[in-house]
């Protein structure tokens, strides 16, 4: 049975991981030294290169320092796989796409949210900027420690009408991009000014023209050194599109998330093209 994984050159992907790691050149991920000589190849993946770094004498290689280290599975299985990831495809499915055991599949995917939320490079957005939020329904899924003494449900979770927040299970997911440019989203306890504000003023520069809806909690914005306009709601704009890109990673049948990885889910499935590259 032909898998999709084996159309998926090796060499390319090793290739596209050190222009990615490496743009100019190879430095060590111990020392940032840029003085290294190569040692070959890794034996178990041929196309993998190996160096050692003439300043630190530490060795390392293409993978080392990356969430795809320390795996046997090759690397074009976990390229593939975050592919799939990107078209919101379930993991039952990967599963059956690359041809491994689900529990692997649960431990790659969970692995490569993890990694993308923690490794999100710092971006600081300017000109034109749009802010909207999508509040979604996330528990404490496979975290026994936060359900601990609480009533068991007897249907599944349910959201609250109105705008939610973090303790009540209906975490709001903040997005602000730059028309033409980056995407900034975080997860946020609830939408108040002492929360949203301190997000706002470390990611927009000041004097960029701010897009938002007629939501009362940004009427402060012209005070923090903003140009403040609104928003039709339903227009084709990035910020709406923003939003749509939100719910449809959060709105399949299967998608039940805990909020420790609904971020995740969103940045990856939500923008693959944006925040796949800084893992």
């Amino acid at each position: 049975m032909l898998h999709l994984h084996h159309l998926i050159d090796d060499a390319k992907c090793y290739e596209k991981v050190r222009c990615l790691r490496w743009p100019y050149a190879v430095r060590c991920p111990h020392c940032e030294s840029n003085k290294i000589a190569k040692r070959g190849r890794n034996h178990r993946h041929q196309e993998c290169r190996r160096y050692r770094c003439k300043k630190c004498g530490r060795c390392f290689d293409d993978l080392t320092g990356t969430i795809f280290a320390g795996h046997h599975q090759p690397l074009r299985v976990w390229i593939t796989g975050l592919y799939l990831m990107g078209l919101n495809v379930s993991n039952q499915q990967i599963a059956h796409e690359l041809d491994l055991n689900e529990s692997d599949v649960q431990e790659m995917t969970s692995l490569l949210r993890r990694g993308v939320v923690e490794r999100r490079p710092v971006v600081r957005l300017e000109g034109e900027v749009e802010c909207d939020e999508v509040y979604v329904i996330a528990g404490h899924k496979g975290r026994s420690d936060g359900i601990r003494g609480r009533k068991a449900r007897r249907n599944r979770l349910k959201g609250a009408r109105g705008r939610g927040t973090l303790a009540t299970e209906k975490p709001p997911i903040f997005g602000m991009i730059q028309r033409g440019g980056e995407v900034r989203i975080a997860m946020l306890e609830n939408v108040q000014q002492q929360t949203l504000a301190p997000l706002m003023l470390t990611t927009i520069t000041a004097g960029s023209t701010v897009y938002t809806d007629e939501y009362n909690i940004h009427e402060r914005l012209t005070q923090r050194g903003y140009e403040h306009k609104f928003v039709i709601v339903g227009a084709n704009t990035p910020g709406t599109r923003m939003a749509t890109g939100f719910m449809r990673c959060m709105s399949t049948p299967w998608r039940a998330s805990g909020r420790c990885c609904v971020l995740g889910y969103v940045l990856i499935e939500g923008f693959p093209k944006r925040n796949c590259p800084c893992i």
